[in-house]
């Protein structure tokens, strides 16, 4: 390869890592956003949780054997947003089986909580307790209320 050559494969190299490295810094500031948004509302949701939820499900969200249900890597946690949602605002009256074993108490309605109180609580237990998932928005409770049907 000749010089000319060379040279230019090297400039192309070095302009698109700068244009790259650019992207990233630009970036950045949106995610560390985002990541605090999600600490805020964990820390939220956590305060909530201790006033609404931790008698029934326990600090450690392992529930109360055939009574109150865990909260620990559940389909119920994990799973549909919009299911869960509709729990939190209408209660539950069913009998659940969770991993071979029974829960029978009725959970309190608790539609009196705003938006933001219902997505930050869903989102502090979707990310405690070994959970890993995706946060709930208050346009996702927003919605949810607005077409809840018990």
């Amino acid at each position: 390869m000749d010089l000319k050559k060379a040279l230019l494969l090297l400039s192309i190299i070095l302009f698109t890592n700068i244009a790259l490295q650019a992207q990233i810094k630009h970036k950045r500031p949106a995610a560390r956003k985002t990541a605090a948004g999600l600490k805020a509302s964990i820390t939220r949701g956590q305060a909530l949780f201790t006033q609404y939820c931790v008698a029934c499900h326990q600090a450690d969200g392992l529930g109360v054997p055939h009574m109150n249900p865990p909260l620990v890597k559940t389909t119920y946690v994990l799973g549909d947003k919009n299911k869960l949602i509709k729990i939190v605002l209408n209660g539950f009256d069913e009998d659940v089986e969770i991993n071979g074993e029974t829960y029978s108490n009725t959970m309190a309605a608790h539609d009196f909580m705003q938006d933001q109180e219902i997505a930050d609580v869903l989102t502090f237990v979707r990310n405690s307790f070994g959970n890993k998932a995706s946060a709930v928005t208050i346009a996702q409770v927003k919605a949810t209320r607005a077409t809840n049907k018990k």
